[in-house]
């Protein structure tokens, strides 16, 4: 593999786990990940980020995704398509979907978490993406969730402050915490694909965009 830095920064931390460099950030905010501060800046052990990912998922650091695939954790019931929506009427949405899930057993908590997080940071991860995500303990299982909205959601304040037009709601149990970030790395690795992405983006109807997501994972 080459010689490899000792010391890594936010955005090569995001690039090795396939997730983005705000989620990162928030983990360091919360001492979720080990790391340090180098007068304002983040910066990560690469033997200790090594290390975590091995105790986090008990595997080797992730190479691929192979042990998660969306078409598992989705069905046309956990996808909406919108209209012309703002952040608030979006979110909204997909909690009052999500909440429907017999997995999810408080509908109050999942809002309040959701919000929360977004007060934290926007989960804008930037080129018409957004990753709502939670973990709490008044979820039976990780619940996957997503909107489709061709028109864009324009208050998103999203990292490169461009619209939203996909939103991936990820709602886990506290105690998931490898899953929930094989999860945010499976959805990272789809949207890298950019034709894949407009064929999600083109989707009119639920079963439309299963069906992208189905063959794409076969």
């Amino acid at each position: 593999m080459g010689n490899r830095p000792d010391i890594m920064t936010i955005e090569e931390v995001a690039e090795y786990l396939r997730i983005s460099e705000r989620t990162v950030y928030d983990w360091a905010q919360k001492g979720d990940i080990p790391c340090g501060k180098i007068g304002t800046a983040w910066r990560f052990l690469r033997s200790d980020i090594e290390k975590w990912v091995v105790d986090k998922l008990g595997a080797k650091p992730p190479q691929n995704n192979e042990d998660i695939k969306l078409s598992n954790l989705l069905n046309d019931k956990q996808v909406m398509i919108l209209d012309s929506v703002t952040k608030e009427e979006a979110l909204d949405a997909m909690i009052e979907m999500v909440a429907k899930n017999p997995l999810v057993t408080n509908k109050k908590a999942l809002r309040e978490g959701i919000y929360r997080r977004e007060e934290l940071m926007s989960t804008g991860i930037g080129q018409g993406v957004g990753i709502p995500h939670v973990r709490i303990k008044e979820v039976k299982d990780l619940v996957v969730a997503v909107a489709v909205c061709g028109s864009g959601i324009a208050d998103y304040e999203s990292l490169d402050a461009q619209p939203v037009q996909l939103l991936f709601m990820i709602v886990a149990r506290d105690d998931q915490h490898a899953l929930h970030l094989k999860t945010l790395a499976a959805i990272s690795s789809i949207l890298k694909n950019q034709f894949l992405k407009n064929m999600l983006l083109s989707s009119t109807c639920p079963k439309d965009f299963m069906e992208v997501i189905k063959d794409h994972e076969k």
